[in-house]
């Protein structure tokens, strides 16, 4: 996420950019308005789904979309749930695509 957008704004144009693409996506748990970081939930349909969250590398500079966890639905809602403990400011959105889709590789949105 840029430094200069609020999360609110990512958030929304993220979901802008899901629903023009044909995936349904939605905010599970709004966060802060201004600087909450985002988790992204991707379920396949097929009771397993991947969990990600921004990191920063020191190395090169750069953020990056980070798997957080991978596997049985729950297993992943409980690593959710447990994020959401450490920090009450954190949105979720969950994306609903049988082809795994997120676009979180995307142009703008990896930056």
């Amino acid at each position: 996420m840029d430094a200069r957008l609020t999360a609110e704004f990512w958030v929304q144009a993220y979901l802008m950019r899901l629903q023009l693409a044909g995936i349904p996506a939605f905010v599970t748990k709004r966060g802060d308005a201004t600087a909450g970081a985002v988790l992204v939930k991707q379920c396949p349909m097929d009771g397993t789904a991947c969990a990600f969250q921004r990191s920063f590398d020191l190395q090169t500079g750069m953020r990056a979309w980070v798997v957080l966890a991978k596997g049985a639905e729950a297993e992943v809602d409980a690593a959710i749930a447990r994020q959401r403990r450490f920090d009450t400011d954190l949105w979720v959105i969950e994306v609903e695509d049988p082809k795994g889709r997120h676009l979180l590789d995307e142009e703008g949105l990896a930056q």
